[in-house]
């Protein structure tokens, strides 16, 4: 497996297989020559005087197409040259290939390669007309050459009509495939434990071949949780196919390695990737998508995710397995303290005049240092504050406000609070927690206790704490 090199100038042919435009069943047409015909064949050239291709339909005189639904004849009604100049990189290794075949017996022609008027011929192909004979080649750009014809000259044609032979289809000249991956992780941030981030990725085909059974891999970050059911093509090939179907679908997510999978392209199914043409054809690519949920170890981090995509070009005799990777989509997130409180007290049953000692206790959990931790704990009607005793911050009696600041990752703050009854009730004393950070874990930021102050009103004998 190989990573394919930054791409060079990317080189295709236009209309390799002669699909354009649409003919009924046969049809002699201008060249790229005369764009002013309403009708005429996109990218190539001839050198015949009259500037005339011949395009068949698949079938037509019982001669099936190699590729697509149409082919061209290489002789229309003279012995001619077709071509395409196309910019090109000198160094750049270019790869064609092609179907031959003849019409009335064995024809032959030669494929030519080079600069515009210095074309070399590569090969000679010679087929009869019963089946059509398939080709490939490489061809590496040389110094000082940006321009390069890819030419199809007639040699001979069976029955000695000039106006006869040389079928050919499914042509192609250029450079390998090279798929581009772009990452974005949505919305951008910064984020909350517990947010969900849509990791959106696109891949173009920067090349000139199609990048063949295409395939996106992506490794879930570190302590970040897959959303269930939200793989997704979004653009492309496919769109809207949605998976989490075991088994039928071209995406699916694998718990074990925690990664998810799709396999991209046109015809892609849920065994193997498909075909992803070049952007000329293709421009915007293909996008998928997936969520994610940001877990507790990712507070106060850089969530930081690479995708990358493995697919062959077969545009060799052999195929080549390549690679590409995006870069990085990172997401900031905002630190996070899961702070507890618990509140006692030492008699849950006194008289009136009779002191109360409460005792708070504030733990922070983590993951992260908490900052501007507030403790609201407010004496209800019926106790007079006498004093406190705080191991970190101040408590401020006529707010209620215990202010301790900064506490570490593990650490404990304590507070003895002392007041008067001053009155008979049954009174609830409640001690709320915050901070800065946010806490993962709200549900125990709040205790609360219940006393009995003797003597107690009729509507509370037996004057017994409830829980």
């Amino acid at each position: 497996m190989s990573t394919p090199p930054p791409v060079p100038l990317r080189v295709a042919l236009v209309n390799g297989s002669f699909e354009q435009p649409s003919v009924t069943d046969m049809a002699f047409l201008p060249d790229a020559s005369q764009p002013q015909a309403p009708r005429h064949v996109p990218g190539w050239l001839t050198t015949a005087t009259d500037h005339m291709i011949e395009l068949w339909h698949s079938g037509f005189n019982g001669v099936p197409s190699a590729e697509g639904e149409q082919f061209a004849e290489l002789n229309a009604n003279q012995v001619s040259t077709l071509y395409q100049d196309l910019p090109t990189t000198p160094g750049t290794k270019l790869y064609w290939r092609l179907y031959h075949r003849g019409r009335q017996g064995q024809d032959t022609m030669a494929l030519d390669i080079g600069a515009p008027g210095s074309e070399v011929e590569q090969r000679t192909f010679t087929d009869g007309n019963t089946a059509w004979g398939y080709y490939t080649g490489v061809y590496t750009v040389p110094a000082g050459q940006t321009t390069t014809r890819f030419a199809f000259r007639s040699v001979s044609a069976a029955g000695g009509n000039r106006g006869i032979g040389n079928f050919l289809d499914g042509v192609f000249f250029g450079t390998a495939p090279h798929v581009v991956l772009t990452k974005t992780a949505v919305p951008a941030g910064p984020l909350d434990v517990g947010d969900v981030v849509t990791y959106r990725i696109t891949a173009r085909n920067e090349g000139g071949g199609a990048a063949e059974r295409l395939t996106l891999t992506d490794v879930l970050p570190p302590g970040t949780t897959y959303v269930p059911g939200s793989l997704r093509v979004v653009d492309g090939p496919n769109t809207g196919v949605k998976t989490d179907r075991a088994g039928d679908d071209q995406a699916a997510y694998d718990s074990g390695s925690n990664t998810v999978l799709f396999r991209l392209g046109t015809g892609a199914s849920a065994s193997q990737g498909g075909s992803l043409a070049n952007t000329a054809a293709l421009p915007q690519g293909t996008t998928v998508e997936y969520r994610v949920a940001l877990g507790l170890r990712t507070a106060g981090t850089r969530v930081a995710n690479t995708a990358v995509a493995t697919y062959e070009n077969r545009l060799g005799e052999t195929p080549e397995l390549l690679t590409s990777s995006s870069e990085e989509a990172v997401t900031e997130v905002r630190p996070a303290a899961d702070l507890d409180v618990t509140k006692a007290v030492d008699a849950t049953a006194v008289t009136v005049g009779q002191t109360v000692t409460y005792r708070l206790t504030v733990h922070n959990a983590g993951p992260s240092p908490a900052t501007g931790v507030t403790v609201a704990d407010r004496l209800p009607n019926g106790l007079a504050f006498l004093s406190a005793d705080a191991d970190v911050g101040a408590y401020a009696p006529e707010t209620g406000q215990w202010s301790v600041g900064e506490l570490a990752v593990g650490a404990r703050a304590t507070l003895t609070l002392r007041a008067k009854a001053t009155r008979p009730a049954r009174l609830t004393n409640t001690a709320t927690v915050t901070a800065a950070e946010k806490d993962p874990d709200p549900a125990d930021n709040t205790d609360s206790v219940t006393i009995c102050v003797e003597p107690a009103p009729a509507c509370c004998t037996p004057c017994v704490p409830r829980s």
